[in-house]
């Protein structure tokens, strides 16, 4: 059983999703489950429904205190574990409003960007922004162990999910270990299937650097978002199962959708 909206006691912002047909589900002050958690499942659900939508304002302390009859030391509890969960956000001066959930990407697997967002059942795609012939510099030939000038194929992809801009992909790998690879159409095609399936060499290992940096003019540009906003980092050299490196890549996620998970297995507990 639903309870009403209350247009009286809410705001105007309230009244605005009173026309959305927003309910409030009442809470079962005899159960266990503690009240602000029985809250913050209720908002979730209706997140997960379509009923509050991304950029949607999530009623305030006070709006839900009055409608489910409890402290707003209570709702307060329920509204911080929503945004510790990624699907709200804070605005000084303007209250709370639903974000889209932070990927959570597991850097102690590897897997590529379009393998990544299958496994959330998102549909990744690729915008090129450069595939180009260029001249390996010290740092890429040091990373790739061949000779500075050696010939080497850059790649820089905007990737998106659902159509979102998610993350600037780059890499650069030695021509001379993979030739014509320049003719490859990476619209479409995964550079790691094309590296196993064209020339029979996959991905065993990598060497992994994170970091987090503000983005500038260009990125923030590319990734729709306001500049200088957080980026996620990770720089990585790529390596086969001999111990070759394969590719030296840069990937630039955005920090309001990424944030990076690790399991740290203990060695020695006392």
């Amino acid at each position: 059983m639903a309870i009403g909206n209350l247009p009286n006691a809410l705001g105007k912002a309230a009244q605005e999703r009173e026309a959305r047909d927003l309910h409030f589900e009442p809470l079962d002050k005899s159960s266990f489950t503690p009240m602000y958690f029985q809250i913050q499942s209720h908002l979730l659900k209706m997140i997960k429904s379509g009923d509050l939508r991304a950029g949607d304002p999530v009623p305030s302390e006070e709006e839900l205190a009055r409608v489910y009859g409890v402290s707003r030391m209570t709702t307060r509890q329920a509204l911080q574990s929503l945004k510790s969960q990624g699907y709200a956000t804070g605005q000084k001066g303007r209250g709370t409003f639903v974000t889209q959930p932070k990927v959570e990407k597991d850097i102690a697997h590897l897997a590529g960007f379009t393998a990544e967002m299958r496994s959330l059942g998102m549909r990744a795609s690729s915008r090129v922004l450069e595939a180009a012939k260029v001249d390996a510099d010290d740092e890429i030939a040091a990373h790739l162990e061949i000779a500075p000038g050696a010939p080497v194929f850059r790649l820089v992809r905007l990737r998106s999910a659902d159509g979102t801009p998610m993350a600037i992909e780059e890499g650069s790998l030695s021509r001379d270990r993979f030739p014509e690879i320049e003719t490859v159409d990476f619209r479409n095609a995964s550079l790691y299937q094309t590296l196993r399936d064209r020339y029979g060499v996959a991905i065993n290992s990598a060497d992994e650097i994170l970091e987090a940096r503000a983005a500038n003019r260009k990125e923030s540009e590319l990734l729709d978002i306001p500049l200088r906003s957080s980026l996620l980092v990770i720089s990585r050299i790529l390596r086969s199962a001999d111990g070759r490196p394969i590719e030296a890549a840069r990937s630039l996620y955005r920090g309001d959708r990424y944030r990076a998970v690790l399991k740290v297995f203990a060695s020695v507990t006392e």
